[in-house]
Parts: structure tokens; sequence; C-alpha cells
């Protein structure tokens, strides 16, 4: 067999091209998006899983140079940066302290500042003639509502993936 340094390398190439086509799905498909790039972050986390916290950066860093290179909407890319691919490196430094409490705080501080960046940052360059027929404070707690289900979908898939696929991997 290979040496380990070339699994874990041929692993992340994988990983990343797969992250890589669901951003590029997410971006000319006209449904399903947010699921997509909901799964292109759980590809992160494999990669911290199997190779550690600099190799997860590295592997963040790699798939948000391709996808800028490789779709043709960069715009599409926006939110894996800005929050889905970042959100596996986010939420394994905050589940270190084990603190589940704490944790929760933490990472609705993360979802609710990154929302109201983004929102304020690009709602004036892409919507400015945006109205919503519901309350923002209604769409404010469906978000949160959605948040909470993708972090929850996401500590499922870490743990399936650990107890699970990881051996099979090795």
């Amino acid at each position: 067999m290979g040496s380990p340094k070339a699994k874990r390398l041929a692993l992340n190439g994988i990983l990343g091209a797969l992250a890589v086509i669901c951003l590029l799905l997410a971006n000319i498909l006209p449904t399903n998006r947010i699921s997509l790039y909901a799964l292109s972050s759980f590809f992160v986390s494999i990669s911290i899983m199997e190779n550690g916290i600099k190799a997860g950066w590295i592997f963040y860093a790699a798939t948000c140079l391709i996808s800028f290179i490789v779709l043709p909407d960069k715009l599409g890319v926006i939110p894996y940066v800005v929050f889905f691919g970042l959100y596996g490196i986010v939420k394994f430094y905050i589940e270190r302290l084990n603190r589940l409490a704490l944790e929760y705080i933490l990472k609705f501080v993360y979802f609710n500042a990154n929302a109201a960046i983004s929102i304020a940052g690009f709602s004036g360059l892409f919507m400015p003639e945006l109205s919503v027929a519901l309350p923002i404070w209604l769409l404010v707690i469906a978000a949160e509502v959605v948040f909470f289900i993708y972090d929850y979908v996401y500590t499922l898939f870490i743990d399936y993936y650990r107890n699970k696929l990881m051996r099979k991997f090795r």
C-alpha cells in the first residue's frame, strides 16, 4: 500500500473534488442550493477528523480557491467562503470546550454575526429592492431554527463518520 502521507493527500484531494462538485451543482441547479452548500461543508470536517485542524484549514483554503477558479458564477462561492466552508472549522474549535450550553451560545453568536454582516454587506449591492411580506423577527427565528437543525444534522454526520465510516477508510 501507499504511504500514510500519500493516502491523506489523496483523501483530501477526493474530498476537495466532492466539495467543489457540490458548490458547482449549487451554482448551476435552480433548486436545493442550501442543501448543497450544507453538504459541501461536511467535507471540511472529514478532512479535520482524518488529518487534523491544520489540514482542515488548508482544505478550506484550497476548496475556496479552486471554487473561485472553476465556478462560472463567482458570487456562488461566497456562501461557502463566508459561512458553510468555515463552519466545520468553527464547530471544531467551539466543541472542544465540552460545555454544551456555551457551545450553543457561541455557535449562535457566530451564525447571527455572520448573518448580520452578510445582510448588511450584500443587501445594498444585490437586493436593493427586496421586500419581505413576513415580519423580520419571524424570519430571524426561522433562520435560527434552520441553523439549529443544520448544526444537529452536522453533529449526527460527524458522529456517524467517526463511529462507522472512519475505520473503513484506514
